[in-house]
């Protein structure tokens, strides 16, 4: 039976920080008085990384690239994260959408919290584009981010995006429009930005952002005046006239702390042999370029990671790094499909940089996307067919299709005689720029409604098995490090072992007593 009329209302409670956070400790809890969180251990270093649009068939389609790069079949191969020990699967639905933007699942899985499309470290209480919704303190959720360093370790964020941008603002702005992300795009939607103040202002001078020791991706744009030029002829978008460069340079030197801007990589590697306290680092006015189609001033995803985590493992404490490979993303909205796979690959690398720079025994590494995209893996070609080319067999009109396609988006091409053309006879055909085939002709590729998959090493690996919702994230790597509001499962954790050690412990100290 199909489902009729308007949808059910979304359930009041699903509007609080509390129903997601009960929702996701009673889990955490269960899992551990079962004995069901893989090998003890807690986490002093956490990193996410997050893969944009990264969904299965996508992990899928890069491995087998990268295999066939290497000269092989290419379906055996396996990306770094492939290799980890545990798999689950994340629902991303957020409270009032069936297919998730980058706003709200980022709230979820930095935040915890399920949230309204478009609204990022909000409650559901906020409908997007509301900044009154928005103000009162009980709205706003804390990121894991927060919750590292109400700890006193140390946090940072990298993106091949602004880092202004959804997924990374999800880290520390509270904010009812994603595309908020300077003062003149609140302005342009009627509000008042000394009310609701933009992502880049709440990341230079509100906490937790104001406290991140590293910050790289892209986004010169959103921190300068709209008079100003930068490094590599954007305008800035600002029309208040402050520099939030100078200002973040400005906050530094006042608390007497070391600090550097940098824009490219050379002052990238420079940087390295010189550590500051903080690092400010902006590679572009808006997304850093796609590797394929990078310049030697770019630095690498890999590059970036290193950095970060060289700045933040000065903490004996420990850190939390989110790291997003965010340009995946924007290639399939694109239906740029070897764009897409080759970000996938890169972020494999980010990842591999990472394991090579850490010990598994005290730092948990989290690999995930926020949600899906609609290219499908199709057709039956022989195992090392060219992942990027036509599948063996063609259409019922003798039509090529690509073994690697889209359901919507601008790479539609108009039948002519009704069928298909043959997309592989395009003077671009081949081209890292070509836009796969698609069915519904859109301006933008949509996201799509799958689970998505996330990888876990380290201690407590196994507590990220199972599908679950993608709120319950940043909780399950609070509580394998102890910190933020699962305090109380890793200490659990600590006290509760399976039955099986329970019964072993009671008989040794018995046999002890009655030896006594």
């Amino acid at each position: 039976m199909r489902f009729a009329g308007p949808p059910p209302a979304i359930p009041r409670a699903e509007t609080t920080n509390t129903f997601w956070f009960n929702d996701a400790q009673n889990t955490i809890n269960s899992r551990f008085d079962a004995g069901d969180a893989g090998r003890p251990g807690k986490a002093r270093n956490l990193i996410m990384f997050l893969g944009d649009g990264m969904s299965i068939p996508t992990i899928a389609a890069a491995r087998t690239l990268l295999g066939q790069r290497n000269n092989r079949t290419g379906e055996e191969a396996q990306l770094s994260f492939e290799t980890f020990p545990t798999t689950g699967l994340v629902k991303t639905y957020c409270t009032n959408a069936q297919i998730a933007d980058s706003a709200c699942s980022a709230t979820a899985y930095l935040n915890g919290v399920k949230a309204n499309s478009g609204t990022i470290g909000v409650t559901a209480a906020v409908p997007r584009y509301n900044c009154g919704a928005s103000i009162p303190a009980s709205t706003h959720t804390e990121s894991i981010a927060a919750w590292a360093l109400a700890d006193g370790r140390d946090a940072g964020i990298v993106t091949t995006t602004r880092v202004t941008h959804a997924s990374p603002a999800g880290a520390y702005a509270h904010v009812a429009n994603r595309n908020w992300e300077n003062d003149a795009a609140v302005r342009s939607s009627g509000q008042d930005p000394s009310l609701c103040p933009d992502i880049a202002h709440q990341l230079i001078h509100s906490n937790p952002g104001k406290q991140f020791k590293v910050i790289l991706g892209g986004g010169r744009r959103e921190f300068i005046p709209s008079s100003i030029i930068d490094e590599e002829g954007t305008a800035g978008r600002r029309t208040d006239g402050r520099n939030l460069i100078q200002e973040w340079q400005a906050d530094k030197a006042a608390g007497n702390v070391s600090h550097r801007y940098i824009w490219n990589r050379a002052q990238l590697l420079e940087a390295n042999e010189n550590l500051p306290q903080y690092l400010l680092g902006l590679f572009e006015g808006s997304h850093l370029k796609y590797h394929l189609n990078s310049d030697p001033n770019e630095p690498s995803l890999a590059e970036l990671t290193e950095t970060a985590i060289r700045m933040l493992s000065r903490n004996d404490k420990g850190f939390f790094l989110f790291v997003e490979g965010g340009r995946i993303d924007h290639a399939h909205h694109d239906n740029q499909v070897e764009l897409a796979l080759d970000e996938t690959i890169e972020l494999s690398a980010a990842v591999a940089r990472a394991r090579e720079l850490l010990s598994d025994d005290d730092t948990l590494l989290v690999v995930t996307a926020d949600h899906a995209h609609v290219m499908s893996f199709n057709g039956y070609s022989p195992r090392g067919r060219d992942i990027l080319g036509p599948s063996n067999s063609r259409d019922s009109n003798n039509v090529p299709y690509m073994t690697l396609s889209y359901a919507n988006g601008p790479g539609f091409r108009p039948h002519e005689n009704d069928q298909r053309v043959d997309v592989t006879q395009e003077d671009n055909y081949g081209s890292v720029d070509w836009r796969s085939h698609v069915d519904a002709p859109l301006g933008s590729e949509t996201h799509g409604g799958d689970d998505v998959a996330l990888f876990a090493l380290g201690p407590r690996h196994a507590l990220f098995s199972g599908l679950y919702e993608q709120s319950h994230v940043p909780h399950r790597m609070a509580a394998v490090a102890c910190i933020g509001p699962s305090r109380g499962a890793c200490n659990t954790a600590t006290t509760h072992y399976p039955a099986f050690y329970l019964v072993l412990l009671v008989a040794v100290i018995t046999r002890y007593v009655v030896t006594l």
